[in-house]
């Protein structure tokens, strides 16, 4: 493949997913947290207890804007607040009953959208080209090591 086919794949490659990642965000029930909310709970579910700093960084946002997102988290009763066992001056922030809930249904909507869509508008030998295309993404995401 040549460079200048590489780069026309490349930028074809990355609207596709950004257009199918708004269209999930489009499929989110309206439960009124935003994407950097969202996207903080997601990450404590799946990575388990953080700062509020870890947060930020993982968002790529000031501390400030992060514990802001994090008090309505809080307030809003989807995240808990606890000390940390190894540094009794930090807090540790984890996923509540109610977060975790608030996350699967998300999950599970946009999901079964997908997975409708999938099944509607394409064909047996493109849904496991799609299977194969996802292991591929989620190698592309993956940190070199």
């Amino acid at each position: 493949m040549t460079a200048a086919l590489q780069a026309e794949t490349a930028h074809e490659l990355r609207t596709s997913v950004m257009r199918l990642a708004r269209r999930l965000r489009h499929e989110r029930r309206a439960h009124g947290l935003g994407l950097t909310k969202v996207t903080f709970l997601g990450h404590l579910d799946r990575s388990g207890p953080a700062t509020t700093s870890e947060l930020a960084a993982v968002e790529g946002i000031a501390q400030q804007s992060a514990a802001r997102a994090v008090a309505d988290l809080v307030d809003a009763g989807l995240v808990i607040r606890e000390p940390d066992p190894r540094d009794g001056r930090q807090v540790l922030l984890r996923v509540s009953q109610a977060g975790r809930e608030l996350l699967e249904s998300d999950r599970a909507r946009r999901d079964a959208w997908l997975a409708t869509a999938m099944a509607e508008r394409l064909t047996d030998v493109e849904r496991d080209l799609l299977a194969l295309a996802g292991r591929l993404l989620d190698r592309l995401a993956a940190e070199p090591e």
